[in-house]
C-alpha cells in the first residue's frame, strides 16, 4: 500500500468530502409478515417465521441467500443464463397494499404471501413497487435494505396459487404487473420481526432526463 504525505487517509476522505446522499422520508411500514423459502425443494413457496435474522448473505439458511447468484431470465440481455453475479436478490418484499390489489384483480379474497415467495409483507408505503431503485428500508436497530429494483412477476407463484386455488394461477402474471413489489439485499445486518417500523430512506437525486427515451 502506499505511503508518504501525500496520501490522504480513506476514512478522512468519506467523512470530509462526501455529502449526504439519502434522505430519511416521512414514509414509513409496518412488517406484517416474515417468511424464508426453505433451502429444499424447488418450488418458491416460503413458510411464515415471527422474527428473521439477516447477514451480509441475506436471510440466514434461506435458499435465496448468498453473496452472488447464477443469473436468471432478467438478466438475457446482460448475461448467458447461469453466469455468476452479485446476489441483489436476497430478499422479495411486497407490500400488504398491493398485494391485496393483485388478489382483486384476480378475484380472490386474498393472496397468502407465502404463495408469492416473498420474504416480507409491508404496509404503509403508497406504490412501494416504483419506489426509486436504491432507497433503503431502516429498521428499529439499524438493520438496512437496499431496493434493488422492481419485482417482475413471473409464473412461480402463479404454479402456487394455481395448487391452492384451481384455474386462478394463469390470472397472476397480468394481474401483479406493475404491483409485485422490490427485491432487495442487506447492507447492514441485523434483525427484523412482525410489527417492527421500518423508515424509507430515498437517494437525494433527480430523475434521469433521459429516461424517457430508454424506456420508450
Amino acid at each position: 500500500m502506499p505511503t508518504g504525505p501525500w496520501v490522504f487517509p480513506v476514512a478522512l476522505f468519506y467523512a470530509e468530502c462526501a455529502m449526504p446522499a439519502l434522505n430519511p422520508t416521512d414514509f414509513t411500514a409496518t412488517i406484517r409478515w416474515l417468511g424464508r423459502v426453505p433451502l429444499s425443494g424447488d418450488g418458491i413457496r416460503s413458510e411464515a417465521v415471527d422474527v428473521v435474522d439477516l447477514g451480509w448473505d441475506g436471510v440466514e439458511g434461506e435458499r435465496h441467500s448468498g453473496g452472488t447468484r447464477p443469473s436468471c431470465s432478467r438478466m438475457l440481455k446482460q448475461y448467458p443464463r447461469g453466469t455468476e453475479i452479485r446476489n441483489v436478490r436476497q430478499l422479495s418484499v411486497i407490500s400488504a397494499e398491493e398485494l391485496a390489489q393483485i388478489a382483486e384483480r384476480m378475484g380472490l379474497e386474498s393472496i397468502a404471501p407465502e404463495w408469492t415467495g416473498a420474504s416480507m409483507v409491508i404496509e404503509g408505503i403508497p406504490d412501494f413497487s416504483h419506489v426509486p431503485p436504491s432507497s433503503r428500508l431502516q429498521g428499529p436497530d439499524g438493520v438496512t435494505l437496499v431496493i434493488d429494483m422492481e419485482n417482475r412477476p413471473c409464473q412461480l407463484p402463479a404454479r402456487e396459487i394455481e395448487a391452492e386455488r384451481a384455474g386462478f394461477g394463469a390470472r397472476f402474471k397480468p394481474a401483479a404487473k406493475g404491483r409485485r413489489g422490490v427485491t432487495a439485499w442487506v447492507e447492514r445486518p441485523g434483525r427484523l420481526a412482525v410489527g417492527d417500523m421500518l423508515r424509507l430512506h430515498v437517494p437525494d437525486q433527480p430523475l434521469w432526463a433521459h429516461i424517457e427515451a430508454v424506456l420508450s
